[in-house]
Formats: structure tokens, sequence, C-alpha cells
């Protein structure tokens, strides 16, 4: 495992957004996303967007616990802030797998409340809990007794039948009870039967309202908004009602996207895609010497001239080469030729 820098010591230099190591708050983050934000991913997403909180893909309690594969809890210093996203319902086993996840170096630990898929379902872990708050609840205790960083909780508005206010009110009320101070609350409930994960992600319908009522009735709750955010506007706009905002597919799809809010919020100059790519270069090399295939490190980068004159050539150029062997940088420089005049 990459030598990582350890965290802070204290949740409240987090919080505040005032850790010297990573200046970072929750004004915009990555979601965590299965078969993405792998850590090739994570690091071309801190190339992009030096502030932005990164999140891993969910990693089950039982996995580390159980199944030893600290593996899955490899990532390099340059990611951070980072967070590990968990998976489970079991207190105990959530309490060892945030500690291996502190020792590891992450920043935060987040636990997974959203996902509606019939895997995660089945290990009652992801959106099934939502209808368990006071078992969340226990789980959220268990990790701050056993870590002294900031655990977190992703989570839908509702689940099912759950149509009003009143249930994401108790769940969150719940929340503060066990001390999170910080949620973030996809705005869309999830159908635990009859929708795929894709489906649940698309069909019910976004009420950022609820959300937004949510941090007015909570104001001491760090209050972070997912679903449905697709520009630089839509998050300013979002800003002005809560504390931060959560991207997912479209800051993996265009993932530009992430140095344009970085220049809007900041203040920063917008780098050209160009030179965005080059700057992985180094990474790139050392992964190949590490003996890790081109094709799982390009893949992330395929969506960075979106909309661009010369994107369809720069995404058929990785997507044919990159899994032959001994494919390497020049491929990557190949695919930058008809793109070098796009900024």
């Amino acid at each position: 495992m990459p030598e990582n820098v350890s965290p802070p010591d204290t949740k409240e230099s987090q919080l505040n957004g005032q850790n010297p190591l990573y200046p970072s708050d929750w004004r915009v983050c990555v979601a965590p996303m299965m078969d993405w934000t792998d850590r090739h991913c994570r690091y071309f997403h801190r190339l992009l967007s030096p502030r932005s909180r990164l999140y891993t893909e969910m990693v089950t309690s039982a996995a580390l616990v159980r199944g030893r594969q600290l593996r899955l809890l490899e990532h390099s210093q340059q990611e951070h802030p980072v967070a590990l996203q968990l998976g489970g319902s079991e207190p105990g086993e959530l309490a060892q797998a945030a500690r291996y996840g502190a020792e590891a170096g992450y920043d935060e630990i987040n636990l997974n409340v959203g996902c509606p898929s019939d895997r995660v379902q089945s290990g009652r872990f992801g959106a099934c809990l939502m209808r368990e708050p006071a078992l969340v609840g226990d789980c959220v205790k268990a990790m701050r007794d056993a870590v002294t960083l900031p655990v977190t909780v992703k989570c839908r508005i509702g689940v099912d039948d759950q149509d009003d206010y009143a249930g994401l009110q108790h769940f969150t009320e719940t929340m503060l009870e066990a001390g999170v101070e910080v949620l973030v609350v996809h705005a869309r409930k999830a159908w635990l039967q009859g929708l795929s994960p894709k489906e649940n992600r698309e069909i019910p319908p976004l009420d950022h309202q609820r959300v937004y009522r949510l941090k007015r009735e909570f104001p001491q709750l760090v209050v972070i908004i997912n679903g449905g955010i697709s520009s630089v506007e839509q998050v300013q706009s979002h800003l002005q009602q809560v504390d931060g905002v959560m991207l997912g597919r479209a800051a993996y799809h265009d993932p530009y996207l992430l140095a344009q809010l970085e220049a809007a919020l900041h203040g920063e100059p917008l780098p050209q895609r160009d030179e965005l790519v080059r700057r992985m270069r180094p990474y790139v090399e050392a992964e190949l010497a590490r003996g890790t295939a081109l094709k799982h490190i390009s893949r992330h980068l395929l969506g960075l001239y979106q909309g661009q004159p010369g994107a369809r050539a720069f995404r058929r150029t990785i997507s044919e080469g990159a899994h032959l062997p001994g494919a390497g940088w020049a491929l990557i420089e190949q695919a930058l030729v008809p793109c070098r005049a796009v900024a």
C-alpha cells in the first residue's frame, strides 16, 4: 500500500475546512460510484479539482473484517481529502472497518444508507436501512467511538412508500442523536423492489426542496445535496440553500466540470484539457511500472473532451488501443493529436 499522510487529530479541524494538510470543505464532493471511483479515477479527479472531497467506491465492512481484503483500502497520498465509504449494518464490524480506514489514512468514514441494489439489500445495508434509523444510529455511534475521523452518512429522502417529509425528519433526528454532523442526501427516494439501481437514479422524481427544508430545520447539520446536478450554474444555485453539492455521473462523464467548478468557486485559472491529461503522465508511467494495465487508468479520461471537437477520436484511440499488450503513454499522446487546439 502506498505511503499515506496521517489524518488530522480532530474532527473539528476537518468539519470547519481548516485542515492545514488538506484545505477543503464539503462544497463540492464527487460521489462514491461502484466500478468508477477507483483509485485511478480519484487521482485524475484530484488533478482536476484540488479542493473537492473524493469518495471511494463502497467497501463492505465484511470484506475488510471477515475477508481481510485490506488491499481495497489502497490509495495515494495525492488523493486527499478522500473519504472511505463503508457498507454494512453490524455496529462492531463497522467499527473495526472504520479503524482500518483510519489506519490507512482516510480523512472521513461515510456510511452507505442509499444504495438500492438487490445485492446490497440481501446484505441488509444500503437504502433498506432507512427503515431502521435506530440501527443506523447504533452503527454510527460504534464507528465514532472507534475513530476520531468525521463519520458521515449518505442516504435517500426515503424508500418505497415513504412519501412524506416526516420519515426523513425522523431519520435525521436519529442521526444527530448518534453524533452525525454531515449528512449527504440523494434527493430521490429509492424503490427497493421493481427498479434496477440505474432506474433508481433516474425514475423516482427529484425533490431538492425537501433537502433544502432539511437544512432550514437542522441548521447545525452540514447538509450536502446529491442528484441530478450537472452544471456550474446548478451547483452555485444549490449552494445558496445547502452546505455542499455531491456530483455523481456528471463528474464522471464530463470530468472537466470539476475544473470549471474549481475556477468558478475559487477564482483559479481554468487549465486546458491537454494540460490536465499530461499531468497524469508521471502517475500513469509509475503505475505501468507496477504492472497496472493502461486500460484501467485511461478509461477514466474518456469523458474529458465531452462535447468538444476531437472528442470522438480521443475516445476511440484510447478505447481501441489501451487494452493491447505494451500500451503506454504514447497512446495517450496519440489520442491528444486531434484535440490540441481545444481548451
